[in-house]
């Protein structure tokens, strides 16, 4: 890590995205960065949304962070957003939610700027950079 940049640290960020390969990557990225004492990698929508729902049970792992994939099978990132909305609007003012995503459809990034849950788009993969940028603007 470049000794330049100084990545801020969250107590949980939570991975949702079917594939394993990203999430291992990604994951990576967040633990070499030491960008979060907890990671929390989900491979569904719903296993997602159900971990949200027992908060008090997770304890100190509840997210602070969340990067979603918009396209996985059952539950696809547009139907986690709108029962992200549905839950308890305290989770909402402490958890950023960020689209993290292979497409670089314009219609996929109004879509999301439409929703208000969605604090940000971004284009796989996670970056150190992308990764510091996100704590800097929403974390400081």
């Amino acid at each position: 890590m470049d000794k330049d940049v100084m990545i801020r640290q969250v107590n949980c960020i939570m991975l949702v995205d079917d594939n394993k390969v990203d999430n291992f990557f990604h994951e990576r990225v967040i633990r070499k960065n030491n960008a979060a004492k907890h990671v929390v990698v989900k491979e569904s929508a719903e296993e997602a949304l159900e971990y949200l729902k027992r908060k008090e049970e997770n304890g100190d792992k509840h997210p602070d962070l969340i990067f979603l994939d918009i396209n996985m099978p059952g539950m696809n990132g547009w139907e986690f957003l709108e029962e992200y909305g549905k839950l308890d609007k305290n989770l909402h003012c402490r958890m950023i939610v960020v689209m993290l995503t292979t497409s670089e459809n314009p219609d996929d990034m109004d879509k999301a700027k439409s929703l208000g849950v969605l604090s940000a788009f971004k284009t796989k993969p996670l970056t150190i950079m992308m990764l510091d940028e996100i704590l800097e603007n929403y974390f400081d």
